[in-house]
């Protein structure tokens, strides 16, 4: 529903606000825990209640989407005064057409997915696995971890687990809001390839060879500030655009189907990362570092080659970044031919 120019920084609404509700609900918890037995059994439940009634009345009032009301063959008019409401402007003609040619044919999720599977479709499917596995494979979980470590270092024991929940619910809410104000400006490949780097930069640099003995507090401080600047470059890459670009690469024709599929993928990869992190996590201790080093290496270079920039383009008009790409045309022409 969002309009071309600002759909990178609309979509991130979603991103802050998931981040700010897990930093709130971190504080409500540890807070209500200290209360004792009997606060803490109910609190927390009681304050998710009134988030969850207005999720349930903004499900009520949120209209359909356009492309939805042509792919259901439903009443012109009302494609047309819903398109001219979430734009707020009577001139659509342009964006309509678009609409029309991509969705005029109704398509049910088992044609989508029927569809999809041709090879015109590939260079769309590879990137919605390939991106929430790199999103997976970043290291934020082994950051997340050491973290609460160095919190605990450098003096807040009793308070260690809120105090890093606050520091990464900060620097991960700050990150969403800048890249929100330049996503739709500068692009989402540039942005990826300066969070690849700076990721990269903070685990190798510093960050591998000072866990790699054993840390003052001065030194705590320091590793901190460093991972602090890491949780930064993935606040504002591969954190929130590991939804978005896969969000926004589908055609019309099988958005919905194909995105359904880039959030499974993501699930299950989260479900492979967190059954088998913390054996890998015991056996390789700083190691692992390294290893997601070599991760981001690899995906800041995958996106940088094969990655097309869909900032700024319709998503009617989304077919046109492959034909154009250097490498994937090559396929989308093939079976166009």
């Amino acid at each position: 529903m969002a309009p071309p120019s600002s759909r990178g920084a609309i979509n991130h609404g979603f991103q802050l606000g998931f981040g700010m509700g897990i930093f709130a609900a971190n504080i409500i918890y540890s807070g209500t825990q200290r209360r004792g037995e009997a606060w803490g059994s109910w609190i927390p439940f009681a304050v998710a209640i009134p988030p969850a009634f207005f999720l349930m009345l903004g499900a009520l009032l949120i209209p359909e989407t356009p492309i939805s009301l042509i792919q259901r063959d439903k009443n012109f008019h009302d494609t047309v005064e819903t398109l001219q409401k979430i734009r707020g402007t009577p001139d659509v003609l342009a964006e309509l057409n678009d609409i029309m040619a991509a969705g005029s044919t109704p398509i049910t999720f088992s044609q989508s997915l029927r569809t999809m599977i041709r090879r015109n479709y590939w260079p769309q499917l590879i990137m919605a696995a390939a991106i929430p596995f790199f999103q997976q494979v970043t290291g934020f979980s082994i950051v997340a971890i050491y973290t609460t470590s160095l919190v605990r270092n450098v003096g807040f024991r009793e308070n260690s687990l809120l105090m890093s929940a606050t520091l990464i619910g900060f620097t991960s809410s700050i990150s969403t809001i800048v890249l929100m104000t330049v996503v739709d400006r500068i692009g989402r490949r540039v942005m990826f390839t300066v969070g690849g780097i700076q990721m990269l930069v903070s685990l190798v640099t510093v960050i591998g060879s000072a866990m790699a003995a054993p840390l003052g507090r001065s030194c705590s401080y320091l590793v901190l500030l460093l991972f602090c600047i890491y949780l930064m470059g993935f606040g504002w890459s591969w954190g929130p655009l590991g939804w978005l670009v896969p969000s926004e690469v589908f055609q019309l024709e099988i958005r919905s189907a194909a995105q359904s599929i880039a959030a499974a993928a993501w699930f299950l990869f989260a479900l492979v990362i967190a059954e088998t992190f913390p054996t890998t996590f015991c056996h390789l201790k700083v190691a692992m570092l390294f290893f997601f080093a070599i991760c981001i290496v690899a995906m800041t270079v995958f996106v940088y080659l094969f990655l097309p920039e869909t900032g700024g383009i319709p998503l009617a008009r989304m077919d046109r970044v492959w034909r154009e790409h250097w490498f994937w045309k090559k396929i989308v022409e093939v079976e166009a031919e």
